[in-house]
């Protein structure tokens, strides 16, 4: 691990722009509307599935903490993987993420006009689609600054949303909300008792909620472009990840408390906890929510997919017009290329509802499996490398080598788990399959650009 180098990408982020976009690009639509899916797998045990995951994601930020504080550059785990195991791993891993995120940016923008439809019907879902492209491209292009405030105030909203229904719950449980019983604990061990399903249920549950916890990566990216990244980085590390899981953990604990798990009401577990509370325009207030929380989304990965290519561009391991930075250092063809292909997504999507983008999401939908099990596996080779340089780091990994391995450990049961399930199986493979692709093109054209490069 060596010295930060100078990006040319500016350095606008504030510290506490990048501690709440860690929270926003974990707290999406996938706990607002999908947790119900993990609750009815394993019943009240979920929360042991979550705590699975959420370790699992704490080593992960804590090994991209440790790289990135000592190396901060705008291709994060792209980078690292090259140094720790060339530059093919290196142009794979970033390629596929990229991938990765325009095809959801793609999903993102019409899962949140679709949903905005449900409350006002009257809203055409391909227009608001086409807005909502369009004015998140405006902001990316604006400038770090701009996007870094975007996301800091979606990020607020989520998070004040996710408290204030932590609040309504303990209120409701404790029976001191007017005219409503409590319905006690007794949710936790009826109906089959804490743990219906065995660890079946909790391992089958893990393998749906590890991916919600998807996007944290993005951190590292954006640690580049903060104004003093090194101390950035370490605060965002320290402070989002016992946050995110005090968010998770405690509004499963409420919904589990207040629905039980058998319950058709858990498709909109949120929506049913309120309506248990008797608050007034609780469904439509959890999809607006939602809403936010897919805008978001689609904010920061147009952030991460530009800034991902704008980097693989400086490495050569992409067209060189993709490093092309603007008088307010945005890489603007970066921008402009990743959003392309959303826009192309969406329309396909609106004219072939559920069959274009439900096809790419299976391909690209391990991708986060991959990214976190080579940047464990790039951390051991790049602390090893330190440690015998006798390199002092400035952000460290805790008790290493041994918790970087539990991580492994932890993502090997997520991929045998993947493997035994027909569907899981299916994008895993497809996942790498894609991957396998990626290298052999990266690889080829790196040496049909050395070959050139000796003819010249």
């Amino acid at each position: 691990m060596n010295g930060a180098a100078a990006s040319q990408l500016g350095h606008a982020l504030k510290s506490r722009q990048l501690v709440m976009m860690g929270l926003g690009s974990a707290i999406g639509a996938g706990l607002f509307l999908g947790s119900g899916v993990g609750i009815r797998s394993a019943g009240p045990a979920v929360l042991l599935s979550y705590l699975i995951a959420g370790a699992l994601v704490i080593i992960v930020m804590r090994a991209l903490g440790e790289m990135a504080a000592a190396r901060p550059t705008s291709g994060a785990f792209s980078v690292y993987a090259a140094d720790a195991m060339g530059p093919t791993a290196g142009a794979t891993l970033g390629w596929l993420w990229w991938a990765q995120l325009v095809i959801v940016i793609a999903a993102e923008s019409v899962g949140a006009a679709g949903l905005l439809a449900t409350v006002w019907p009257q809203l055409p879902v391909a227009l608001m689609s086409l807005v909502f492209m369009s004015v998140f491209t405006g902001v990316n292009l604006l400038g770090v600054r701009n996007f870094g405030e975007f996301e800091f105030w979606f990020a607020i909203l989520k998070v004040a949303a996710i408290l204030a229904f932590i609040a309504i719950g303990v209120l409701l449980v404790c029976g001191l909300l007017p005219n409503v019983p409590s319905p006690g604990l007794s949710n936790f061990f009826d109906h089959g008792g804490f743990a219906p399903k065995g660890w079946a249920g909790v391992g089958a549950a893990l393998l749906v909620v590890v991916f919600a916890f998807g996007g944290t990566e993005i951190v590292a990216v954006a640690a580049a472009e903060t104004q003093d990244p090194e101390r950035s980085i370490t605060h965002a590390i320290r402070t989002v990840a016992w946050r995110i899981l005090v968010f998770y953990i405690g509004s499963l604990a409420v919904i589990i408390a207040v629905v039980p798990w058998t319950s058709e009401s858990l498709n909109s577990p949120f929506a049913a906890v309120l309506e248990v509370a008797r608050i007034p325009g609780a469904a439509t207030a959890i999809t607006l929510v939602a809403v936010v929380a897919l805008l978001s989304a689609l904010n920061a990965n147009l952030y991460g997919a530009s800034r991902m290519i704008y980097s693989l561009a400086e490495r050569g391991e992409a067209p060189r017009a993709l490093a092309h930075l603007s008088r307010s250092r945005v890489p603007t063809v970066a921008v402009l290329a990743s959003v392309a292909f959303g826009f192309v997504a969406t329309a396909l999507e609106l004219l072939y509802p559920d069959k274009v983008l439900p096809t790419l999401l299976n391909v690209v939908g391990s991708t986060c499996l991959l990214v976190w099990a080579l940047s464990l596996v790039s951390q051991l080779i790049l602390r090893r490398r330190a440690d015998r340089a006798g390199t002092a780091l400035p952000f460290k990994m805790w008790a290493f080598p041994y918790v970087t391995w539990a991580g492994l450990a932890i993502l090997g049961l997520v991929f045998v788990l993947a493997l035994s399930i027909e569907g899981p199986r299916l994008q895993l493979l497809s996942t790498i399959a894609l991957t396998l692709l990626i290298a052999a093109a990266s690889e080829v054209a790196r040496r049909m650009r050395n070959k050139t490069v000796g003819n010249n």
